[in-house]
């Protein structure tokens, strides 16, 4: 049992649903991000997924790609990156963190040197985008045997006939994308996904959260409305990019967890 898991136990059993918040490691610098890192889970915020700065993000959108553009040019590296994570561990020994973002860090570090790593440093999953179910030697099963879980998105082009191979070593909780396309790009509509989301939920026991496109605190209550919980990431960053105090972001972020656990 991870943290991951263990916190979707207890929400379940409370009658709750999920809130889910993602920000870039060390945009627009370390100190900023670390400030709003460890005021995320006072802010109402589950599970955290941080941001892994790549040069070459293609499934976001312009302010996630900013974001991580901001992150490289101060300095993060996939290294700082575990350190974070270990200096939020050092007061905080209960909310998951995700790690999300590309296959291409990790490769360069090595596979065996980063999940001893992230497991030392209190990481407890893993959503890498750039990996399809055909590659699960490469990174998934190694993770899941190191007691990380490895989280797959599955979309709305994922039919009945693609949806086994995506749910088969997944474990943690299932990312259902709301739309096609990139991160950020339109809105999320609860009546589009409810049905999508049941379809999935037939094929599986795991959790499912809806990420995409929620905006405000009424879209977020409407989609955990429908799914386990919800997921917000480029609303949080915008405010993040447009230099707005950690204070001012956590406060936008408490609106959000807010408007999820009303569902």
């Amino acid at each position: 049992m991870t943290r991951i898991d263990d916190t979707f136990a207890r929400l379940s059993k409370e009658g709750r649903k999920a809130f889910v918040a993602y920000i870039m490691a060390g945009d627009p610098d370390r100190d900023t991000s670390m400030a709003v890192l460890k005021g995320l889970p006072e802010a109402g915020v589950d599970v955290i997924e941080l941001g892994i700065p790549f040069t070459d993000p293609m499934a976001d959108g312009p302010t996630i790609q900013l974001a991580g553009q901001r992150a490289l040019e101060a300095g993060m590296t996939l290294r700082k990156v575990l350190d974070m994570v270990r200096e939020f561990r050092a007061c905080d020994q209960q909310t998951p963190i995700v790690l999300m973002g590309y296959y291409n860090p990790i490769h360069s570090m090595g596979v065996d040197r980063f999940l001893a790593e992230a497991k030392a440093a209190g990481v407890d999953g893993l959503i890498i985008v750039d990996l399809p179910p055909e590659e699960d030697e490469e990174l998934c099963i190694p993770a899941q045997a190191a007691g990380l879980n490895f989280i797959r998105l599955a979309t709305p082009t994922t039919d009945d006939k693609r949806l086994p191979k995506v749910l088969q070593n997944t474990s943690g909780f299932v990312y259902y994308v709301s739309i096609t396309g990139i991160t950020g790009a339109a809105e999320a509509s609860a009546a589009d996904v409810a049905p999508e989301v049941e379809r999935i939920k037939a094929e599986t026991d795991l959790p499912l959260v809806v990420g995409f496109g929620i905006k405000s605190p009424e879209a977020a209550e409407a989609i955990a409305g429908v799914a386990d919980g919800a997921v917000v990431g480029s609303a949080i960053v915008k405010l993040i990019g447009e230099g707005r105090a950690p204070e001012e972001v956590l406060s936008f972020v408490r609106g959000l967890a807010e408007g999820a656990h009303r569902a």
